[in-house]
C-alpha cells in the first residue's frame, strides 16, 4: 500500500513538473511572441509617475500587446530597469519582452527636419509639410508664424524683422510635442553656437553680417567663392552702389506670394524693400539662413576690388571683374553660350 502510495505521488510530481514546464513554456512563448493587435501604429504617451499597471492597461488597449498581464510579469521579473518616459510609436508587431525593451531604453518617437544651408523660412516649412500628419503640434503655417516673430533674437539684433537667417541649416529631431516656437528655439540656439565659434562676444554688426552672410549663401555653393562674393558686396555698399542681387528679388515676391518660378521684368521693377534692384543698400533683414562658411566670409570679405560677378559660360564658378567693361563682357560670354 504504501510502495503504492509512495507511486502514485511521484507520478502526481512529475505530472506536475510536465504542467509547470509547460505552462512555464506558454507564458515564455506569450512573452518573447511578436504581437500586432492594431491597424494603425498607435502612439503610447507615457508621462512621468504614470504606473507600470496603467501603462500596461494602456498597451493592451491599443492592441500592443495581448494581455496587460504579461507586460506586468516582465515589470516584475525585471523589476530593477526604469522605464523611461516619452512618446513611443508602435509601428510593427513586437513581443511584450521588447515593449518593455523599448520603453526601458526610451526609444521615444522623433521626426528628423533636415535644412539645408540656404534654405529660407518658406523652404523650411516646406520640409515640415511631409511631417505634419505624424506631428500634433507643428505645422507649415505655424511654423512660418513663429519665424515672422523676431522676439528670440531681438538681444542679437535689434533690427531684424524676422527670425530669417538666425534659423540655423541643420538636423533637427523635433517630437509630436514640438510647437513652432520650440523649433525655432532650436535653430536660433544653434545660431547662437555657430555664431559664438565665428565672431566671440561680437554683436555689433551682426545684422549687417547675417544679411550679407544670406546673399552669399545663396549666391555660391563654392567655398573658395564665398569671400570674393561677399567683398563683391561690400565694396558696392562702400559707394553707394546698388547690390542687384537676384535671390533678393525672388525672396521680394515669396514675401509677397507671387514668386512663380523665374524672374520676370515685374519682379525687378518691385518696390518692395527687399528687392536690391529697386533700392540702394541691404535688404531689410537676411533672405536666407546661411551656414557656417557664408557667416565666416561676411565676417572676413576678400581684399580684392571686385564690383561684379556673373556665372561662367561652362557653370560652377563665377567670372569676377572691377569694371563695367569687364563684366558687359562675361554676361555676353554666358549669355551665348545659354542661346
Amino acid at each position: 500500500m504504501a510502495r503504492a502510495f509512495r507511486r502514485f505521488m511521484g507520478r502526481l510530481i512529475a505530472f506536475g513538473f510536465v504542467v509547470l514546464i509547460i505552462a512555464g513554456g506558454g507564458l515564455l512563448y506569450l512573452c518573447t511572441a511578436p504581437y500586432r493587435g492594431y491597424t494603425e501604429p498607435p502612439f503610447v504617451q507615457f508621462e512621468r509617475g504614470t504606473s507600470s499597471s496603467a501603462l500596461a492597461e494602456e498597451l493592451e488597449s491599443k492592441g500592443i500587446v495581448r494581455s496587460r498581464y504579461l507586460f506586468l510579469l516582465i515589470r516584475a521579473v525585471r523589476g530593477s530597469s526604469l522605464l523611461q518616459a516619452g512618446d513611443y510609436r508602435f509601428n510593427r508587431p513586437l513581443s511584450p519582452w521588447d515593449v518593455y525593451s523599448k520603453i526601458h531604453r526610451g526609444d521615444v518617437f522623433y521626426e528628423e527636419v533636415r535644412v539645408p544651408e540656404g534654405s529660407n523660412m518658406y523652404d523650411i516649412a516646406k520640409i515640415i509639410a511631409p511631417l505634419a500628419p505624424s506631428l500634433t503640434s507643428l505645422t507649415p503655417e505655424s511654423f512660418l508664424k513663429a519665424a515672422n516673430d523676431p522676439r528670440q533674437i531681438r538681444d542679437l539684433d535689434p533690427a531684424a524683422p524676422t527670425l530669417e537667417g538666425f534659423l540655423f541649416p541643420s538636423v533637427y529631431r523635433i517630437t509630436r510635442q514640438t510647437t513652432a516656437t520650440q523649433l525655432c528655439h532650436l535653430m536660433t540656439e544653434q545660431f547662437r553656437k555657430v555664431w559664438s565659434a565665428e565672431a566671440g562676444d561680437l554683436r555689433a554688426g551682426i545684422h549687417k553680417a547675417v544679411t550679407i552672410a544670406s546673399l552669399v549663401e545663396k549666391e555660391t555653393s563654392l567655398a573658395a567663392e564665398r569671400p570674393l562674393v561677399a567683398a563683391v558686396f561690400e565694396n558696392r555698399l562702400k559707394i553707394d552702389m546698388r547690390l542687384q542681387c537676384d535671390p533678393t528679388t525672388v525672396y521680394a515676391a515669396l514675401r509677397e506670394n507671387r514668386y512663380r518660378g523665374t524672374i520676370y521684368k515685374s519682379d525687378l521693377l518691385s518696390t518692395n524693400p527687399y528687392n536690391t534692384y529697386a533700392h540702394t543698400g541691404l535688404p531689410p533683414g537676411p533672405i536666407a539662413n546661411p551656414g557656417a562658411e557664408s557667416i565666416k566670409a561676411a565676417l572676413h570679405p576678400a581684399d580684392v576690388p571686385y564690383l561684379y560677378f556673373v556665372a561662367k559660360p561652362e557653370g560652377g564658378s563665377h567670372n569676377f571683374s572691377t569694371k563695367l567693361e569687364e563684366h558687359v563682357q562675361a554676361v555676353d560670354r554666358y549669355r551665348r553660350h545659354e542661346k
